[in-house]
């Protein structure tokens, strides 16, 4: 048994009860019309073989095809099966068809309309509408671009609401059946505060899961969930927030430590909620100084360039001085499936590096676990089970590989 300090096991004891308080605060303000289901999954694992059928693979390496990719800042499938592939260093975005032939590449570099400037260009994201149409955020005009099916530029739209803030999103998908985008994590925002009720300021605990009404000559800004936000400023092991959009129009979220996927319907109720059994552990000094360790070898050593040098000194002191949560979260992220299915990764058991992935059917049934290393989370969801995995080759260039999920656990 690892032993923890006293003063860690008190702060692991408050920290679960302020998240147990929390979740009946919002099952008593969600009234009596909006009882919520809790639903406690398995506690053993169905492990699922990744035995995926693969389609196509893309991603030249020797640099002299249209494939040589700079960097995959994002993708989408419509509903034809034709892939969308965002490369934000060469700003360009090109359609592939379900056999990976391509069919046509459009936006480029440059401040004209629907163009993309270069400096901003890394924070783009990348939306495809089922019928093909595209949104593509620039944080740099602050708003969304639209593109028709055929790639055409259509127009801009500005960001509304009275905001100030440039928010950056780290993923982003469309709403099925609407004109509204889905940020799937927590935004962020430069020079402004976040979006959110006007009694925010009264509810520091709450993080919201925001959506983008695109229909409308300003963009629309809606708060679809409030989300559990834990105390203080975490940097380490601070739990995530991360939400998927149903074919329903619900929304799937997960916001503690806890494994607890949380369905909201459209107005924001929380109607159901899907447990298992997995207990986060204790932040230990150990843990936190492994994690540090960790951080501070990814920094590299800036190769010789005085700016870059200067960029990781000041990271190395960041992460140094780094604030910790007191707990390890179980889950790690969430996606949803062009059929609703959740793909949920998860930690292993304590004190283990072990990764897993659940995949929990729309209606909130458990149908299995994909072994740690077996496979990753798709970067993307097509229709007929299309999947999109988004990775980088021995050589270091980005790749793409299209593959095909069997029946039942599309």
């Amino acid at each position: 048994m690892t032993w923890v300090p006293r003063q860690e096991r008190k702060a692991h004891a408050l920290a679960t009860t302020l998240a147990l308080l929390y979740t009946m605060v919002l099952a008593a303000s969600a009234g009596p019309s909006a009882a919520q289901d809790v639903i406690a999954l398995p506690a053993e694992n169905r492990p699922l073989a990744a035995d995926f059928e693969e389609i196509y693979r893309l991603g030249s390496v020797d640099g002299d095809g249209w494939d040589t990719f700079g960097n995959i800042g994002g993708t989408g499938f419509n509903r034809a099966g034709n892939l969308y592939i965002l490369d934000t260093q060469a700003v360009r975005t090109y359609v592939v068809d379900v056999q990976g032939t391509l069919l046509r590449q459009f936006i480029e570099e440059g401040e004209g309309p629907g163009e993309f400037g270069s400096n901003t260009s890394a924070a783009l994201e990348l939306a495809v509408m089922r019928d093909g149409r595209v949104a593509i955020y620039d944080v740099g005009r602050r708003g969304f671009a639209l593109f028709s099916a055929n790639g055409e530029f259509e127009r801009t739209i500005p960001l509304g609401g009275g905001q100030e803030g440039h928010p950056l999103f780290s993923g982003i998908q469309p709403i099925p059946g609407t004109d509204r985008i889905l940020s799937t994590t927590e935004v962020t925002y430069l020079g402004g505060p976040e979006p959110g009720p006007e009694d925010a300021a009264q509810a520091p605990s709450v993080r919201y899961v925001l959506s983008f009404n695109l229909d409308g000559d300003e963009v629309g800004i809606d708060s679809v969930a409030a989300g559990w936000k834990p105390p203080g400023d975490p940097d380490g092991y601070k739990p995530r927030l991360s939400a998927g959009a149903l074919p329903s129009g619900a929304i799937v979220y997960s916001d503690s430590t806890s494994y607890a996927i949380k369905y909201a319907e459209p107005g924001g109720s929380v109607t159901r909620i899907l447990t298992r059994p997995f207990l986060p552990e204790p932040v230990t000094r150990r843990l936190r100084d492994a994690e540090i360790e960790r951080q501070l070898e990814r920094l590299g050593d800036g190769g010789g360039n005085p700016l870059r040098q200067r960029m990781i000194e000041f990271r190395r002191g960041q992460i140094e001085a780094m604030e910790f949560y007191t707990e390890v979260p179980v889950i790690l992220d969430l996606k949803t499936s062009w059929e609703g299915t959740l793909w949920v990764l998860h930690r292993g058991s304590a004190g283990t590096e072990a990764r897993l992935i659940d995949l929990i059917s729309a209606d909130g049934r458990y149908l299995g676990t994909f072994p740690h290393g077996s496979t990753t989370l798709p970067a993307a969801f097509g229709p007929y089970g299309l999947v999109a995995f988004v990775g980088t080759g021995d050589e270091g260039a980005p790749y793409v590989q299209v593959a095909r999920l069997p029946e039942g656990i599309r």
